[in-house]
């Protein structure tokens, strides 16, 4: 099998609009999550959110593409265009490579926002149509499809759909495509446009959105943020990087899933603790390879103390010793952009030697005991990171990436 080199990331997150501003915020411990700006209605119960402000479209990616495209596709659009072009690849102006690059865009919510425009139109203005592209616009698919066109992708390609854990699957996917030889290269990632009136009083009314912010593992947390944007990566096999002189970030080693099979909101410890397994027996690690876990980290009462009863499960007496962040402090919950996100804060841990803290903690829940990286970036030799990703409807991915040497 091959080994898989990532070669391009591109972000679009409430922390910054493309992956140098994202890691500039990790790094001064500038989180993103502030009131709802830009809608008539906001629910009450929904203080803060992770949104995108200030992202300009138009200038992003053309005024003529945009009547085509719903938010959740002009953030996945954008975070793969930064992606190849970090990357350097010009898979259009190559008919082989194009036919053996696979284009894997998952996303939670497709496009919603353009549902919600039509039922407005309809039941709140009294009109009769709604937007005659709002068929190929909310298709879950679309924000796929439009990458494949814009780059000229012809190979394998599609989207998935696993809720929190959408991201990690698409790229686990497609690291295993790449690995296996399936393909030579792969755009994977995840994209989601989420706020907007309808969905937040959907999370609303399922009673786990934070009284006031996301405190990942600490013991007065009240719940979730919602969050939005999109994390998209460009892989390749090592070899064929290291030729054409490409910058290698980090290497993709290892990816498990799992099925909980059990509840669809509450959490199963031996769900997720055999996807993290599955994940290390992929990537060839054992229990003391390991120097950070990007946790899942939604911060409602019961995922924090799963979560680390899964990395007690997994890693025993050494879960105590594995520094552990959690990026959603930053970010909101992105839902199907999530591992994306992530994905990107831990690429930036293996290239930098920091992990970014956790934010808004003041008192560690002691049923969570790990070491839970607060109040200041840590200077650390990370050389291999795992990142969990644990779903509504028990659905789990997790990654695992190494320092590029």
């Amino acid at each position: 099998m091959r080994r898989v080199a990532i070669t391009g990331m591109g972000v679009i997150s409430a922390i910054g609009h493309d992956a140098d501003a994202f890691t500039r915020a990790l790094d001064e411990g500038r989180g993103g999550l502030a009131p709802v700006e830009g809608l008539d209605d906001v629910p009450r119960g929904i203080p803060v959110v992770g949104q995108v402000r200030g992202f300009d479209a138009a200038a992003r990616l053309g005024r003529d593409r945009l009547p085509m495209l719903d938010p959740f596709s002009q953030f996945g659009l954008a975070a793969a265009n930064e992606a190849v072009a970090m990357a350097g690849l010009d898979i259009r102006a190559d008919p082989a490579l194009s036919q053996r690059t696979a284009c894997i865009i998952g996303t939670g919510g497709a496009g919603i926002c353009t549902l919600q425009d039509g039922f407005v139109r309809l039941f709140r203005d009294g009109r009769h149509r709604v937007n005659p592209f709002s068929v190929p616009r909310a298709m879950g698919n679309a924000a796929c499809s439009h990458v494949t066109m814009v780059h000229g992708i012809t190979g394998p390609s599609f989207a998935v759909t696993s809720a929190c854990a959408t991201a990690n699957h698409a790229i686990g996917l497609g690291f295993h495509m790449v690995r296996g030889g399936t393909v030579d290269a792969a755009v994977v990632g995840g994209t989601d446009a989420l706020v907007n009136f309808g969905n937040l009083k959907a999370w609303e009314a399922l009673r786990v959105v934070a009284r006031d912010t996301c405190r990942p593992f600490d013991k007065n947390r009240t719940g979730m943020v919602v969050g939005e944007g999109a994390g998209v990566f460009v892989l390749e096999p090592w070899e064929v990087a290291q030729a054409r002189g490409a910058t290698i970030l980090a290497e993709m080693i290892g990816f498990g899933m799992s099925a909980d099979a059990g509840d669809i909101v509450n959490p199963s410890v031996e769900g997720a603790a055999r996807a993290v397994r599955a994940c290390l027996d992929d990537a060839g690690l054992g229990l003391d390879d390991v120097d950070h876990i990007n946790a899942h980290g939604t911060a409602t009462t019961a995922n924090d103390v799963a979560e680390a009863r899964v990395i007690r499960s997994v890693f025993g007496d050494r879960a105590g010793a594995i520094p552990v962040t959690s990026t959603k402090s930053y970010t909101g919950h992105a839902l199907g952009a999530a591992g994306g996100l992530e994905l990107v804060a831990a690429i930036h841990a293996v290239r930098s030697g920091t992990i970014a803290p956790t934010l808004n903690v003041t008192e560690l829940d002691p049923d969570c005991p790990l070491d839970v990286v607060v109040d200041e970036r840590r200077v650390a030799d990370v050389r291999t990171v795992v990142s969990n990703s644990f779903a509504f409807g028990g659905l789990n991915a997790v990654l695992a990436i190494r320092r590029a040497e």
